[in-house]
């Protein structure tokens, strides 16, 4: 099992009327946040998976714990508060790219502390974070935590998602990744947040400085442009996006997480050691794998991550 740790919220997405009064606002409110999305994809690959954070006693906290019931995300690790769910409002640009704004102070999905940790058993075989659980508090000091307590003993995976919204001091979220980047084994990174974090640095230098830590393996992604991964034993190179018809972007990053995990777990090879042992022409497939995936994402509105038969 892949345990995932982090946040849980609804996204918002305004539907616009042609000739529709300006005093209405028409909202499609669907299931998210990065952290829940790679849970929910874990699953629909095959992949046995459980989120650990905070959700909502109130209707859109249960609405949660109904899709996670649904999708058969194990919620053993979950802890209900008193508190709101957060609503994160997108809005969709010309290219499919997503821009958020978030209502999150104070809501169920932060209240992780550190009395909340559970204790690992065999059976989690990893663990994944990323998104802004790791830098609003307390959840971002609890989930900091977590890795530095588990790291060696089980295989992490980072994702920063850096969410400006939510956290807007840039200089929070590097130290941050800073830190947490000595811990991880697996990291899948965007360009976008390479540029946000490092605008005057090249992605290869900054990866590259990734790997001289625990980390085996560093994935790039650059949107329509496919992505690059980069290795420790093997080098770097990319393979090109899939081309499909763009509804959105939103759940592409997540999709492609998910992806490598499960790739990873199919293979057997989730774990430190099967990271290491990985040859050329595995650490290829799992990166084409990972594109495909992120691709059927990308055909859909929202964050509707595809089934293992679907990604052959």
């Amino acid at each position: 099992m892949y345990l995932v740790c982090g946040e849980a919220l609804f996204d918002f997405f305004s539907e616009q009327e042609a000739g529709g009064q300006a005093s209405r606002v028409n909202y499609k409110a669907i299931a998210g946040g990065s952290p829940f999305n790679v849970a929910v994809g874990l699953r629909r690959l095959g992949i046995e998976s459980a989120l650990l954070g905070g959700v909502s006693n109130d209707f859109l906290g249960q609405r949660l714990l109904q899709v996670l019931k649904d999708e058969g995300v194990s919620q053993q690790f979950l802890l209900e508060f008193a508190a709101p769910t957060t609503l994160a409002m997108v809005a969709v640009g010309a290219n499919g790219s997503p821009q958020y704004s978030f209502r999150g102070e104070g809501c169920a999905d932060r209240q992780l502390t550190l009395e909340h940790l559970p204790t690992l058993g065999d059976e989690i075989r990893g663990l994944h974070i990323g998104s802004f659980s790791l830098v609003v508090q307390p959840i971002g000091d609890t989930l900091l935590s977590l890795v530095k307590r588990e790291s060696g003993k089980r295989l992490i995976s980072l994702d920063p998602n850096v969410r400006l919204n939510p956290q807007p001091d840039i200089q929070l979220w590097r130290e941050r990744v800073a830190e947490l980047v000595k811990h991880a084994d697996l990291i899948k990174v965007s360009d976008e947040d390479l540029h946000l974090l490092y605008p005057d640095q090249s992605p290869e230098s900054v990866l590259q400085g990734w790997l001289q830590h625990r980390c085996q393996l560093v994935f790039l992604t650059r949107g329509g442009d496919g992505a690059t991964v980069f290795s420790r034993q093997h080098g770097s190179w990319s393979q090109p996006a899939v081309k499909v018809v763009m509804a959105d972007t939103v759940g592409a990053g997540d999709t492609f997480q998910a992806a490598l995990i499960a790739w990873l777990t199919e293979q057997q090879l989730d774990s430190i050691d099967g990271l290491q042992q990985l040859t050329r022409a595995q650490i290829d497939s799992m990166l084409g794998f990972a594109i495909r995936a992120a691709a059927l994402t990308c055909s859909k509105t929202g964050p509707d991550l595809p089934y293992r038969p679907q990604v052959g």
